[in-house]
């Protein structure tokens, strides 16, 4: 690979776009880009022949992804030997209303990561794991709290999994009719959509002159979610505390 080949995850059955391979991308830079704007995942895994799909929040460092649960959750106590996983996210960002119901559609960015997921064992790393956890959307949140207990810290279980395989897809064409369906007296519109954050709600039981700490500050009336979770992602990995 020559220094100006962007680098990519390879490609096999497993990932490959079949339905509209046009919109399939493999690159490291979009698919990292699409997973670090999001805040909620989906895992899928297989127990006993049965599929299940649960939601979770993650993170990722470089080609590897994280997320954590309860000590009791049914996919954290069976993802321990390296079982293989799919984690997703998707960002909706419209509904498409065509002139044929066959041509309706959305505009969207999703990504698929696959690879074999383990349990985090190592206790300082797990640590560290859990700061991200929160710094991650956050960044230097985790510093400015309560530390958690070696209780809190044992119920909880942190799953790792390195990138085998990744695909994105993504769709950005609004309507796209027949050309023939044009002349129809029928109207069509794209309807976008964005996750924007509203005003913050401080919690009414605070302490006299606790204020909103700057760190927060993108976080802001009106600012598009992924933005804010996506600039977040990058400080939170360009502080030091990310290191090791």
């Amino acid at each position: 690979m020559s220094d100006t080949t962007p680098a990519s995850y390879p490609v096999d059955p497993v990932n490959r776009v079949k339905r509209r391979a046009d919109r399939g991308f493999y690159d490291h830079e979009t698919v990292h880009r699409l997973l670090d704007a999001g805040t909620l995942c989906h895992v899928a895994y297989v127990v006993d022949g049965q599929p299940y799909c649960t939601p979770t929040l993650f993170w990722r460092e470089g080609t590897r992804v994280y997320w954590h649960g309860s000590n009791s959750s049914r996919m954290l106590r069976n993802l321990s030997d390296g079982e293989p996983a799919c984690l997703t996210v998707t960002h909706l960002d419209s509904l498409v209303l065509a002139r044929c119901a066959f041509n309706h559609s959305a505009d969207y960015r999703s990504v698929m990561v696959f690879g074999r997921a383990r349990p985090l064992a190592d206790g300082a790393e797990k640590i560290r794991a859990l700061t991200m956890m929160v710094d991650r959307f956050f960044p230097g949140r985790t510093a400015q709290l309560r530390p958690s207990t070696p209780q809190e810290i044992d119920a909880t279980t942190v799953i790792w999994m390195d990138i085998e395989r990744a695909s994105a897809k993504i769709r950005a064409k609004g309507v796209v009719d027949d050309d023939e369906d044009y002349a129809l007296p029928v109207y069509a519109e794209r309807l976008p959509v964005r996750q924007v954050i509203g005003a913050p709600e401080p919690c009414p039981r605070r302490l006299p002159g606790v204020e909103r700490p700057g760190n927060l500050a993108g976080y802001r009336e009106g600012r598009l979610l992924e933005e804010a979770v996506g600039e977040a992602h990058r400080l939170a990995y360009a502080a030091p505390a990310a290191d090791g």
